[in-house]
C-alpha cells in the first residue's frame, strides 16, 4: 500500500530524515521507533504531508503522493492523530468526531455542525457514534471534551481520525502518557482497527506495545534506516539494542 523510497528532509542544513526507504502492505500493522531525534515525527509530517520531501518519493497505491497536501491526503484515504493532542475542547465528543467525515460531506464542515435537522445530518451523527464505540469511548458522545479524562481523549482523537473512512491511519505517539490499563485498552484498539481491514503505521515508544501488535518495525536513528524487520529480528539486532533498547531490554525479552 505504502512505499518510501529514499525519502530526506533537510531543515536549514540538517538533514532530519535521510534517505529513508520502506513498504508498508495492506492489513499490516508498521511502527516506527528509535530514539527521541531519530527522525520519527518528521517521517510522518512527510507520509501525511505536513511537509515537502526534500528529496525521495512517497507512493501510495504506486501513484506519487509526496509533497500532496494533508486534505489531498485525507481524500486518498490517509489520516493521523498527533503527538499532542488536536481536539476541539468546546465541542462535545460526537462532534469533535463529526469533524473527521467533513470531508465526505457535500455540505462542507460549517453546514454539518450547525444543527441536525436534515436526514443526512442525522446519519452524520449516527456514524459517528458508531467510530466512537469501536474505539470505546461510545458513552461519551453528549460529554463536552473539556469533560473527558486524557485517556478518553487519545481514543476520541483515534475515533475522529476513523471517521473520514481512511486506508492507512498515521497514529504518532498514541500510548505517551496513558497508564498501564489504558494503553492496554487502546493496545486492543489498535488489534481491532487492523482486523477491520485498515492498515497502521505507528510511532511509538512503549516497547511492550509494539512488540505485541507489529507485523513489521521499522528502526530510526539519527535520521537515517538503522533495522527493520519483525519484532523477534529487532529485539535481537544488536545495533538496535546499542542504539535504542538497550542490554537490559534484551535480557528481559529473553
Amino acid at each position: 500500500m505504502l512505499e518510501v523510497q529514499g525519502l530526506t528532509r533537510f531543515f536549514g542544513g540538517v538533514a532530519a530524515v535521510q534517505d529513508v526507504s520502506f513498504t508498508v502492505s495492506a492489513g499490516d500493522v508498521h511502527a516506527v521507533i528509535g530514539p527521541n531525534g531519530a527522525g520519527k515525527t518528521t517521517l510522518f509530517n512527510l507520509i501525511s504531508g505536513v511537509y515537502t520531501p526534500s528529496a525521495g518519493r512517497v507512493l501510495l497505491d504506486g501513484r506519487d503522493v509526496g509533497g500532496l497536501t494533508p486534505d489531498r491526503l485525507a481524500r486518498r484515504g490517509v489520516s493521523r492523530t498527533f503527538q499532542n493532542l488536536q481536539v476541539c475542547m468546546n465541542m462535545t465528543a460526537c462532534e469533535n468526531v463529526m469533524l473527521g467525515a467533513h470531508l465526505r460531506q457535500r455540505g462542507g464542515l460549517t453546514a454539518g455542525l450547525l444543527a441536525l435537522t436534515r436526514p443526512s445530518d442525522r446519519r452524520l451523527a449516527d456514524q459517528a457514534q458508531a467510530w466512537m464505540e469501536m474505539a470505546g469511548v461510545g458513552a461519551y458522545g453528549g460529554h463536552h471534551a473539556s469533560q473527558l479524562s486524557f485517556g478518553v481523549l487519545k481514543r476520541l482523537e483515534i475515533a475522529r481520525a476513523l471517521a473520514g473512512e481512511p486506508r492507512l491511519l498515521l497514529l504518532d505517539e498514541p500510548a505517551a502518557g496513558l497508564n498501564d490499563s489504558e494503553t492496554a485498552e487502546l493496545t486492543a484498539l489498535i488489534r481491532r482497527i487492523a482486523e477491520s481491514g485498515i492498515t497502521v503505521l505507528l510511532v511509538e515508544h512503549d516497547m511492550h506495545m509494539v512488540m505485541g501488535i507489529s507485523d513489521q518495525i521499522l528502526v530510526l536513528d539519527h535520521g537515517k534506516k538503522l533495522a527493520e524487520g519483525t519484532a523477534q529480528q529487532v529485539r535481537e539486532n544488536t545495533k538496535v539494542i546499542e542504539a535504542y533498547l538497550g542490554a537490559d531490554y534484551a535480557c528481559d525479552a529473553n
